[in-house]
């Protein structure tokens, strides 16, 4: 069974929560995402995890309360935002080093997120876990890249395309996989910034660097 009520009784919780190393909480959570992206998030149970890290089931749920929580908790604390450093003076060479992060991590993140699809729209609390670790961190960032174009001048401020470029770049990531059966690399996201993103934006592949200081 792969319901919640079939990875054990709520009785099973306790009044406090046990005391674990913040390394043994990690070795958890990564062992949950881990078997989220290879059996699917109904699949998933409690009972599995506490078999792969050879702890008591009632001691997770000790510390999370639910299999939701759980895997609420797992996304949560592997928030990240891998844009966030990246800043070289120009848009378009900050778009293309977006595009080959994002295709780093896009074939990890597309599994987890596709894993979780059906999940998500049925609990809240895993659909905003979901937004806060995967989705709004890195949304941010690109944000703040293209802000810094429109500062420096690259870009004007009403340009239309602005509004959608987040859009497009972890749209290509999510639908690489229903179209053509493979992930979006590195490659495949830095031709598609170079073809697609840079044009709309009113820049060409021959953008190094940002506008020269008068």
């Amino acid at each position: 069974m792969t319901s919640q009520a079939a990875d054990g009784p709520e009785t099973v919780v306790a009044s406090r929560r046990s005391k674990i190393t913040p390394e043994r909480e990690q070795e958890f959570f990564d062992a949950v995402l881990d078997q989220i992206r290879e059996c699917g998030y109904d699949s998933f149970t409690m009972e599995g995890i506490a078999a792969s890290t050879r702890c008591s089931k009632s001691t997770l749920y000790r510390q999370w309360r639910t299999k939701p929580q759980f895997v609420a908790a797992a996304l949560r604390a592997r928030r990240r935002t891998p844009f966030a450093d990246i800043d070289t003076g120009s848009l378009a060479e900050d778009l293309r080093r977006a595009a080959r992060a994002a295709g780093e991590w896009s074939g990890r993140d597309t599994k987890l997120i596709e894993a979780l699809g059906h999940a998500v729209t049925q609990d809240p609390e895993l659909a905003r876990a979901l937004r806060e670790a995967l989705v709004e961190p890195e949304v941010a960032a690109l944000k703040e890249v293209l802000r810094r174009g429109v500062e420096r001048g690259e870009v004007p401020a009403g340009h239309p395309a602005l509004e959608y470029v987040p859009a497009q770049m972890f749209g290509i990531l999510r639908v690489r996989p229903v179209l053509e059966g493979e992930y979006a690399d590195s490659d495949y996201v830095l031709r598609f910034v170079e073809a697609a993103v840079l044009p709309a934006l009113g820049l060409t592949s021959s953008d190094r660097t940002g506008p020269a200081s008068g």
